[in-house]
């Protein structure tokens, strides 16, 4: 499953997204969130985190199969379920179909009205359109102290600004998801808010651009940018993505190499489809070819990171190439980049991506 340094340099062609693997973790309640390789590991359970991650992937395929429809019932009937009167979610259920927490505001909050958002916003369904815009309203009137809950929650709003200008509602969480993200820090070694990196780091830098682009606010859109431009560079190494590991960065520490995640990758992806998009970039779609060729084996180890057979993406590149099991966040990660591919131009498509032995 690896594509050793001692390959002949050669092109690889990005395959389509498969959902196979995300069909084999969903049942008739929500998305498994792990897996012993490919296998369903159902003592774990559910978490809205990973079903409004698969929302999102499912909504955005524009001709859906009846297949992929029907996730997309799921996963948006799991949320509403998870949705208390409050607006705020439940995160984690088990797999005897009991909540093991209390609704809260955390990033499941922020994730859940992502998901809502854009399948309010995307959904060829109407049916899924309108109820997900029913739970995105009721969720959309609270506030997180997560900055990267309220990012998430940007996110989902911007989507719905999308179909929709004048909604207020949506409007106000995105302008509110920027204030929570800041301003990056003068300092050009360290161009970003906060002193520590987490996870999923892009995603802040795409609120801000995105709410700068919405609010036609010329600086706002420009710290975005700035802070995403700063975050792609600190994560490329010899011309390939080398993102940051699972424990992080904070500033001033020495930065470990592993473990590397595939949430880091797509939200990258994500970020840099959002910059070309505001900016009319088209630079910006080299961070996509990127992201999508570090699944592809352009990483620091040379590894396929997913397996053609299943479908399903590996859950991290560790020192001794990847960790086989195929979990819901991974493999969603995996489909969410190759979505990608179908929609940037022919001249920087991202399905031609070199083979690291070329570099």
């Amino acid at each position: 499953m690896t594509a050793t340094l001692g390959t002949p340099a050669r092109l690889r062609q990005a395959p389509p997204p498969s959902f196979a693997h995300l069909s084999r973790l969903t049942d008739d309640t929500g998305l498994l969130e792990h897996a012993r390789h490919a296998l369903a590991r159902r003592e774990h359970g559910y978490c809205t985190d990973d079903v409004a991650r698969g929302l999102v992937v499912a909504a955005r395929e524009a001709e859906p199969s009846p297949a992929v429809l029907r996730l997309a019932e799921i996963y948006l009937g799991f949320l509403t379920h998870a949705q208390h009167g409050s607006g705020a979610f439940h995160n984690r259920l088990g797999y005897d179909r009991r909540w093991t927490d209390d609704p809260g505001l955390g990033d499941w909050w922020g994730r859940a009205l992502w998901g809502l958002g854009t399948a309010a916003a995307r959904s060829p369904a109407p049916w899924i359109r309108q109820e997900a815009m029913v739970a995105f309203t009721l969720g959309a009137a609270r506030r997180s102290v997560s900055p990267h809950a309220m990012a998430f929650a940007g996110l989902g709003a911007a989507e719905v600004l999308r179909r929709e200008p004048g909604n207020a509602l949506a409007a106000a969480l995105l302008a509110d998801a920027a204030k929570a993200v800041g301003w990056p820090d003068s300092d050009p070694d360290w161009s970003w808010p906060g002193h520590h990196l987490a996870y999923a780091s892009a995603a802040l830098a795409e609120v801000v651009i995105a709410a700068g682009r919405f609010q036609q606010d010329v600086a706002l859109r420009a710290s975005g940018l700035r802070m995403l431009t700063w975050l792609r560079d600190i994560q490329l190494r010899d011309g390939r993505l080398s993102v940051l590991p699972a424990s992080g960065w904070r500033r001033g520490s020495v930065r470990q190499r592993y473990d590397q995640q595939p949430i880091e990758v797509a939200a990258l992806a994500d970020a840099c489809a959002t910059a070309a998009a505001a900016t009319g970039d088209a630079s910006w779609h080299d961070g996509v070819r990127q992201a999508i060729g570090w699944f592809l084996g352009d990483n620091d180890r040379g590894a396929v990171m997913w397996d053609p057979e299943t479908g399903g993406g590996f859950d991290g590149l560790t020192p001794h190439g990847p960790n086989l099991n195929q979990g819901a966040e991974s493999t969603l990660a995996l489909i969410a980049t190759l979505q990608h591919a179908r929609r940037t131009p022919p001249s920087q498509r991202h399905g031609d991506v070199a083979d690291p032995t070329s570099r």
